[in-house]
């Protein structure tokens, strides 16, 4: 006789916004962050210095709740998934809360890619999809223990998910991803032939 105890689990939060309220809210933000990216020179200066392919505006604008209100309504659906998923978590917050840290948005060309990156300085880290075309890249996550496998044989191509050394997360629009923010993950290249649009944040405890 034997057991085995899964330890040390890596959880992911997905949650759908759907009908007609969440189309709406979907159209608004793709017009809304093509917009933004049109117009915001500092950012598409900071993405040609940085070799970022497409457009973020995760270096040069930091207010875009406040600043363009369907962001703001967005915000109200992300606060209360990442509350759930601290819930899950089973953190102690000792009477504080996780709010938001920063809010960007991504646009991710055909042949584009994001690399592999974690987010430091902040608790919760998260993405919700705006655009995803045919053939738009899934979210590629990592396992935080890689680094330490140092003789570990590779895994069967059909391991279960929890075995595996990397999992893909496939959205569709309207999706909202929640990981731990040490969590390494990446993007990798969109074969879809138009952009692939999405939001990302961070939340931190405060």
């Amino acid at each position: 006789m034997f057991t085995i105890d899964t330890l040390f689990v890596t959880k992911i939060y997905r949650a759908e916004l759907t009908g007609p309220k969440a189309e709406r809210l979907n159209a608004e933000l793709e017009g809304a962050c093509l917009s933004i990216a049109e117009d915001d020179e500092a950012g598409q200066r900071w993405c040609e210095k940085n070799g970022y392919p497409g457009y973020t505006s995760y270096a040069s604008l930091n207010d875009l709740p406040w600043r363009v209100p369907v962001f703001g309504d967005l915000l109200k659906h992300l606060d209360t998934h990442v509350a759930a998923f601290a819930k899950e978590l089973e953190f102690d917050l000792k009477g504080r809360k996780l709010a938001l840290d920063s809010l960007w948005i991504n646009i991710l060309p055909p042949g584009g890619v994001h690399t592999s990156h974690i987010h430091p300085h902040s608790v919760v880290s998260g993405t919700y999809y705006v655009t995803i075309p045919d053939g738009a890249s899934a979210l590629k996550l990592e396992d935080p223990r890689l680094g330490l496998m140092m003789a570990a044989p590779p895994r069967k191509a059909k391991a279960k998910p929890e075995n595996r050394q990397f999992a893909y997360m496939a959205p569709k629009p309207g999706t909202i991803l929640l990981w731990e923010s040490w969590l390494r993950h990446e993007v990798p290249v969109n074969e879809a032939e138009s952009e692939r649009i999405s939001v990302s944040f961070n939340y931190a405890w405060r």
